[in-house]
């Protein structure tokens, strides 16, 4: 995939700014997934290398890696900008009823569709969709020129309705619904301390440290220097971050991937349909309602993208790391990270042609 080439006057002088890693992320992304299935595949010992360690449930590896990718982007947020983001109720009324009702729902529908006679990548689709966004949303989103800030308070919203209602909607999409309808249900116990903790860490501890670095570096070198010096010299290490975590992930899950393609081909239609139906859905809800660009990218994102950490750790605690379910799991951000790479070039194309007003991108620009 070449570097992208624009007509657009703004987006050139964005793209006139990224480094080499940004231009060419599509093959890096694409570089790692290999490198990772190869690596999983071939390199004998290299998953109880990997898998060393663990943060609650998470390999040690994978675990810094998120947090690294995190805690940049988060760095990045101007916290005092938040108060006018949340009086806006349109973005808000919109991401929790894309997030919460539209995005389980639709997952629901397309689970059943696809693998009606699947139980175990069914139930594993469902958990994936149940899991919001919380982590690398933030970096398609700032590749897209979205709003950081709402994006920042989008994602912490989403963790607190995780925290809230994960256990109760896995409850009801697995077995109550099901059982309504006249279908198969599913055997499913859910922690929601577990839940908790899994936000606690992944959200909250790179929250903290990208507000309190924010607060300091403002307070002790100003605003001129955090944002033209600091900022620039810490944003390679979220794409970093983001590359690792590919790496040794597909690492781990490497062996199962590639012994069962068809499985993975299986699996990996309803999410494509997932992604591209949740994201579309969501972009041109959001410029229905009135939104400008960057808070229209930032809802596209934020409502299709998921929390793969959450859902393989679900997956795998309540039914076994060899499970259907933890492979459903497993294959999410397999198909996720390509597509919404992809939809992050759509979005800057959508944006010269839905939104032909030049936006400003201080909020959203990487």
């Amino acid at each position: 995939m070449s570097a992208p080439t624009t007509s657009d006057p703004l987006e050139s002088a964005v793209l006139q700014r990224m480094s080499l890693l940004d231009r060419w992320l599509p093959l890096w992304i694409a570089a790692a997934m290999v490198l990772g299935l190869l690596l999983g595949r071939w390199a004998p010992g290299v998953q109880e290398i990997l898998g060393f360690g663990n943060i609650d449930g998470t390999s040690l590896p994978i675990a810094v890696g998120l947090l690294a990718m995190m805690y940049p982007v988060l760095a990045k947020v101007r916290y005092d900008e938040l108060g006018h983001v949340t009086g806006d109720k349109r973005l808000l009324v919109l991401s929790l009823v894309l997030n919460w009702f539209i995005g389980p729902a639709l997952m629901f529908v397309l689970a059943w569709t696809f693998l009606p006679d699947q139980p175990e990548f069914r139930t594993g689709l469902i958990v994936v969709g149940l899991a919001r966004c919380i982590a690398m949303v933030l970096i398609w989103n700032d590749l897209a020129c979205g709003d950081r800030e709402a994006a920042a308070l989008l994602v912490a919203i989403n963790s607190v309705f995780q925290i809230l209602a994960y256990a109760a909607l896995g409850v009801f999409y697995l077995q109550v619904l099901p059982g309504w309808l006249g279908w198969q249900t599913a055997d499913a116990q859910f922690s929601s301390w577990a839940i908790t903790k899994s936000v606690l860490i992944f959200l909250g501890l790179p929250l903290v440290a990208g507000y309190l670095t924010r607060r300091i570096g403002v307070a002790r070198k100003g605003q001129e220097w955090y944002d033209g010096t600091f900022i620039p010299r810490i944003g390679p290490i979220a794409l970093y971050g983001l590359l690792f975590t590919i790496v040794v992930m597909f690492a781990l899950q490497g062996q199962r991937i590639t012994s069962d393609p068809a499985s993975v081909v299986q699996i990996a239609i309803p999410l494509l349909c997932y992604f591209a139906i949740m994201w579309f859905t969501a972009f041109f809800a959001a410029r229905a309602v009135g939104l400008g660009y960057p808070k229209t990218a930032t809802m596209a994102f934020t409502a299709a993208g998921n929390n793969f950490e959450l859902a393989i750790a679900v997956c795998i605690g309540v039914w076994g790391v060899t499970s259907g379910q933890a492979l459903a799991g497993t294959v999410g951000p397999l198909i996720e990270v390509p597509a919404l790479v992809a939809l992050v070039y759509v979005s800057l194309w959508l944006r010269r042609r839905v939104f032909p007003t030049p936006v400003p991108t201080t909020s959203g620009a990487a």
